[in-house]
Protein backbone atom coordinates (compact mmCIF):
# COMPACT_ATOMS: atom_id res chain seq x y z
CA UNK A 1 0.00 0.00 0.00
CA UNK A 2 1.33 3.44 -0.94
CA UNK A 3 2.09 5.83 1.91
CA UNK A 4 0.34 9.21 1.96
CA UNK A 5 1.91 12.44 3.29
CA UNK A 6 -0.47 15.42 3.72
CA UNK A 7 0.27 18.97 4.88
CA UNK A 8 -1.85 22.13 5.06
CA UNK A 9 -1.18 25.87 5.26
CA UNK A 10 -3.59 28.82 5.63
CA UNK A 11 -2.99 32.53 6.30
CA UNK A 12 -4.97 35.76 6.61
CA UNK A 13 -2.99 37.68 4.02
CA UNK A 14 -4.02 41.34 4.19
CA UNK A 15 -7.56 40.63 5.36
CA UNK A 16 -9.08 40.98 8.83
CA UNK A 17 -10.63 37.50 8.78
CA UNK A 18 -9.69 34.19 7.21
CA UNK A 19 -12.67 32.88 5.22
CA UNK A 20 -10.71 29.94 3.83
CA UNK A 21 -11.16 26.58 5.52
CA UNK A 22 -9.54 23.21 5.01
CA UNK A 23 -9.45 19.73 6.45
CA UNK A 24 -7.73 16.43 5.78
CA UNK A 25 -7.67 12.99 7.30
CA UNK A 26 -7.64 9.25 6.80
CA UNK A 27 -9.88 6.28 7.39
CA UNK A 28 -8.19 2.88 6.92
CA UNK A 29 -6.72 3.02 3.41
CA UNK A 30 -8.75 6.05 2.33
CA UNK A 31 -7.51 9.63 2.65
CA UNK A 32 -9.21 12.93 1.88
CA UNK A 33 -8.25 16.58 1.57
CA UNK A 34 -10.84 19.36 1.35
CA UNK A 35 -10.44 23.12 0.83
CA UNK A 36 -13.07 25.86 0.65
CA UNK A 37 -12.94 29.63 0.11
CA UNK A 38 -15.98 31.45 1.50
CA UNK A 39 -17.60 34.80 0.74
CA UNK A 40 -20.49 36.71 2.31
CA UNK A 41 -21.19 39.41 4.88
CA UNK A 42 -21.69 39.01 8.63
CA UNK A 43 -19.16 36.15 8.80
CA UNK A 44 -21.18 34.30 6.16
CA UNK A 45 -18.15 33.35 4.10
CA UNK A 46 -16.40 31.72 7.03
CA UNK A 47 -19.57 29.84 7.95
CA UNK A 48 -20.11 28.63 4.38
CA UNK A 49 -16.52 27.41 4.08
CA UNK A 50 -16.64 25.69 7.47
CA UNK A 51 -19.88 23.91 6.59
CA UNK A 52 -18.50 22.84 3.23
CA UNK A 53 -15.37 21.20 4.63
CA UNK A 54 -17.11 19.65 7.65
CA UNK A 55 -19.91 18.06 5.65
CA UNK A 56 -17.55 16.79 2.96
CA UNK A 57 -15.20 15.30 5.56
CA UNK A 58 -18.07 13.54 7.35
CA UNK A 59 -19.52 12.22 4.11
CA UNK A 60 -16.22 10.77 2.93
CA UNK A 61 -15.33 9.29 6.32
CA UNK A 62 -18.62 7.40 6.38
CA UNK A 63 -18.90 6.49 2.68
CA UNK A 64 -19.74 2.82 2.14
CA UNK A 65 -17.98 2.62 -1.21
CA UNK A 66 -15.15 4.43 -2.96
CA UNK A 67 -16.63 5.77 -6.19
CA UNK A 68 -17.11 8.89 -8.27
CA UNK A 69 -20.83 8.75 -7.51
CA UNK A 70 -20.21 8.74 -3.75
CA UNK A 71 -17.88 11.74 -4.08
CA UNK A 72 -20.33 13.61 -6.33
CA UNK A 73 -23.15 13.07 -3.85
CA UNK A 74 -20.95 14.23 -0.97
CA UNK A 75 -20.37 17.57 -2.70
CA UNK A 76 -24.11 17.94 -3.31
CA UNK A 77 -24.77 17.21 0.37
CA UNK A 78 -22.38 20.02 1.33
CA UNK A 79 -24.11 22.39 -1.11
CA UNK A 80 -27.48 21.52 0.44
CA UNK A 81 -26.10 22.18 3.93
CA UNK A 82 -24.92 25.67 2.96
CA UNK A 83 -28.27 26.40 1.28
CA UNK A 84 -30.16 25.28 4.39
CA UNK A 85 -27.99 27.48 6.66
CA UNK A 86 -28.62 30.49 4.43
CA UNK A 87 -32.36 30.18 4.88
CA UNK A 88 -32.10 30.57 8.66
CA UNK A 89 -31.57 34.32 8.50
CA UNK A 90 -31.43 37.26 6.09
CA UNK A 91 -28.03 38.45 7.34
CA UNK A 92 -26.30 35.43 5.81
CA UNK A 93 -28.56 34.72 2.85
CA UNK A 94 -25.86 35.61 0.31
CA UNK A 95 -23.08 33.47 1.75
CA UNK A 96 -21.39 30.99 -0.55
CA UNK A 97 -18.13 29.10 -0.93
CA UNK A 98 -15.94 27.20 -3.32
CA UNK A 99 -15.07 23.55 -2.84
CA UNK A 100 -12.23 21.35 -4.02
CA UNK A 101 -11.84 17.83 -2.68
CA UNK A 102 -9.37 15.01 -3.27
CA UNK A 103 -10.19 11.44 -2.22
CA UNK A 104 -7.56 8.71 -2.30
CA UNK A 105 -7.68 4.97 -1.82
CA UNK A 106 -4.11 3.87 -1.10
CA UNK A 107 -4.97 0.19 -1.42
CA UNK A 108 -6.22 0.43 -5.01
CA UNK A 109 -4.24 2.74 -5.39
CA UNK A 110 -6.47 5.43 -6.93
CA UNK A 111 -7.52 9.08 -6.78
CA UNK A 112 -10.80 10.92 -7.32
CA UNK A 113 -11.45 14.63 -7.16
CA UNK A 114 -14.27 17.13 -7.55
CA UNK A 115 -14.70 20.89 -7.40
CA UNK A 116 -17.13 23.81 -7.54
CA UNK A 117 -15.93 27.40 -8.01
CA UNK A 118 -12.37 28.61 -8.53
CA UNK A 119 -10.38 26.80 -5.85
CA UNK A 120 -8.08 24.46 -7.77
CA UNK A 121 -6.54 21.02 -7.73
CA UNK A 122 -3.23 20.34 -9.49
CA UNK A 123 -1.96 16.83 -10.12
CA UNK A 124 1.78 16.36 -10.62
CA UNK A 125 3.43 13.23 -12.00
CA UNK A 126 7.18 12.91 -12.40
CA UNK A 127 7.42 16.53 -11.36
CA UNK A 128 5.13 17.94 -14.05
CA UNK A 129 1.60 19.34 -13.76
CA UNK A 130 -0.60 16.83 -15.62
CA UNK A 131 -4.12 17.80 -14.58
CA UNK A 132 -5.67 21.00 -13.30
CA UNK A 133 -9.31 21.75 -12.53
CA UNK A 134 -11.03 24.42 -14.64
CA UNK A 135 -12.47 27.38 -12.74
CA UNK A 136 -16.21 28.06 -12.60
CA UNK A 137 -15.59 31.74 -13.32
CA UNK A 138 -16.35 34.45 -15.85
CA UNK A 139 -12.65 34.88 -16.56
CA UNK A 140 -12.24 31.17 -17.34
CA UNK A 141 -15.22 31.41 -19.70
CA UNK A 142 -13.60 34.35 -21.48
CA UNK A 143 -10.33 32.42 -21.74
CA UNK A 144 -12.10 29.36 -23.15
CA UNK A 145 -13.74 31.57 -25.78
CA UNK A 146 -10.37 33.03 -26.78
CA UNK A 147 -11.19 36.55 -25.56
CA UNK A 148 -8.62 36.64 -22.76
CA UNK A 149 -5.08 35.38 -22.29
CA UNK A 150 -3.95 33.69 -19.05
CA UNK A 151 -1.66 36.66 -18.38
CA UNK A 152 -4.52 39.17 -18.75
CA UNK A 153 -6.79 37.00 -16.62
CA UNK A 154 -4.56 37.45 -13.56
CA UNK A 155 -5.37 41.17 -13.33
CA UNK A 156 -8.88 41.19 -14.83
CA UNK A 157 -11.29 43.28 -12.67
CA UNK A 158 -13.90 40.49 -12.74
CA UNK A 159 -11.50 37.63 -12.01
CA UNK A 160 -13.34 36.80 -8.75
CA UNK A 161 -16.79 36.55 -10.32
CA UNK A 162 -17.94 32.95 -9.99
CA UNK A 163 -20.48 31.18 -12.21
CA UNK A 164 -21.10 28.42 -9.68
CA UNK A 165 -20.58 28.10 -5.93
CA UNK A 166 -21.67 26.13 -2.90
CA UNK A 167 -24.81 27.76 -1.55
CA UNK A 168 -25.77 29.36 -4.88
CA UNK A 169 -29.47 29.92 -5.52
CA UNK A 170 -29.37 27.49 -8.45
CA UNK A 171 -28.51 23.81 -8.28
CA UNK A 172 -24.80 23.16 -8.75
CA UNK A 173 -23.19 20.50 -10.91
CA UNK A 174 -19.86 19.53 -9.34
CA UNK A 175 -17.02 18.74 -11.72
CA UNK A 176 -16.22 15.21 -10.56
CA UNK A 177 -13.64 12.95 -12.15
CA UNK A 178 -15.71 10.26 -13.87
CA UNK A 179 -13.50 7.29 -12.97
CA UNK A 180 -10.65 6.84 -10.46
CA UNK A 181 -7.17 7.75 -11.66
CA UNK A 182 -4.57 5.06 -10.99
CA UNK A 183 -1.89 6.44 -8.69
CA UNK A 184 1.84 6.07 -9.22
CA UNK A 185 4.64 6.21 -6.70
CA UNK A 186 5.75 9.85 -6.49
CA UNK A 187 2.46 11.45 -7.57
CA UNK A 188 1.54 14.69 -5.83
CA UNK A 189 -1.49 16.94 -5.54
CA UNK A 190 -1.99 20.58 -4.60
CA UNK A 191 -5.37 22.00 -3.54
CA UNK A 192 -5.31 25.80 -3.47
CA UNK A 193 -7.59 28.80 -2.96
CA UNK A 194 -7.35 31.61 -5.51
CA UNK A 195 -5.33 33.69 -3.05
CA UNK A 196 -2.68 30.99 -3.28
CA UNK A 197 -2.68 29.86 -6.91
CA UNK A 198 -2.79 33.38 -8.39
CA UNK A 199 0.88 33.76 -7.40
CA UNK A 200 2.07 30.66 -9.28
CA UNK A 201 2.07 29.43 -12.84
CA UNK A 202 2.70 25.75 -13.64
CA UNK A 203 6.46 26.27 -13.92
CA UNK A 204 6.65 27.86 -10.45
CA UNK A 205 4.62 25.03 -8.93
CA UNK A 206 6.90 22.46 -10.56
CA UNK A 207 10.15 24.16 -9.55
CA UNK A 208 9.12 24.53 -5.90
CA UNK A 209 7.99 20.89 -5.90
CA UNK A 210 11.34 19.72 -7.29
CA UNK A 211 13.21 21.57 -4.53
CA UNK A 212 11.03 20.30 -1.65
CA UNK A 213 11.74 17.34 0.64
CA UNK A 214 8.21 16.77 1.95
CA UNK A 215 4.64 17.98 1.53
CA UNK A 216 5.14 20.42 4.42
CA UNK A 217 8.40 21.70 2.99
CA UNK A 218 6.71 22.29 -0.37
CA UNK A 219 3.96 24.43 1.18
CA UNK A 220 6.40 26.40 3.34
CA UNK A 221 8.53 27.17 0.31
CA UNK A 222 5.52 28.41 -1.64
CA UNK A 223 4.25 30.42 1.34
CA UNK A 224 7.57 32.28 1.54
CA UNK A 225 7.16 33.21 -2.12
CA UNK A 226 3.63 34.44 -1.42
CA UNK A 227 4.91 36.70 1.36
CA UNK A 228 7.44 38.18 -1.07
CA UNK A 229 4.82 39.13 -3.67
CA UNK A 230 1.85 39.89 -1.37
CA UNK A 231 0.17 43.28 -1.70
CA UNK A 232 -1.58 45.24 1.12
CA UNK A 233 -5.01 43.81 0.24
CA UNK A 234 -3.73 40.27 -0.22
CA UNK A 235 -6.54 37.72 -0.10
CA UNK A 236 -6.48 34.83 2.36
CA UNK A 237 -4.23 32.12 0.95
CA UNK A 238 -4.56 28.43 1.70
CA UNK A 239 -3.39 25.12 0.30
CA UNK A 240 -3.20 21.41 1.02
CA UNK A 241 -0.33 19.32 -0.38
CA UNK A 242 -0.55 15.56 -0.80
CA UNK A 243 2.45 13.37 -1.62
CA UNK A 244 1.98 9.75 -2.61
CA UNK A 245 4.50 7.00 -1.98
CA UNK A 246 8.28 7.44 -1.94
CA UNK A 247 9.26 11.14 -1.69
CA UNK A 248 12.42 10.35 -3.70
CA UNK A 249 10.17 9.80 -6.71
CA UNK A 250 9.08 13.43 -6.53
CA UNK A 251 12.44 14.72 -7.70
CA UNK A 252 12.28 12.82 -10.96
CA UNK A 253 11.41 15.34 -13.66
CA UNK A 254 9.89 13.89 -16.78
CA UNK A 255 11.77 14.83 -19.95
CA UNK A 256 9.57 15.61 -22.96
Amino acid sequence: MLQIDIAAHSELGGRSQNEDDLRHGGNDSRWYAVLSDGAGGHDGGAIAADLTVRVLALQLQSAADYSAQALHEAVLEAHAAVRERQHRGNARERMHATAVVLWLDASEPAALWSHVGDSRLYHLRRGRVRHMTRDDSLVQQLMDAGHLTPEAARSHPLRNQLLSAMGADHEVEPHTLEAPLSLQDGDAFLLASDGWWEAFDDAAIESSFAAAHSAQDWLEMMARRLHEVAHPGQDNFSAVAVWVGDPAQNTRIEID
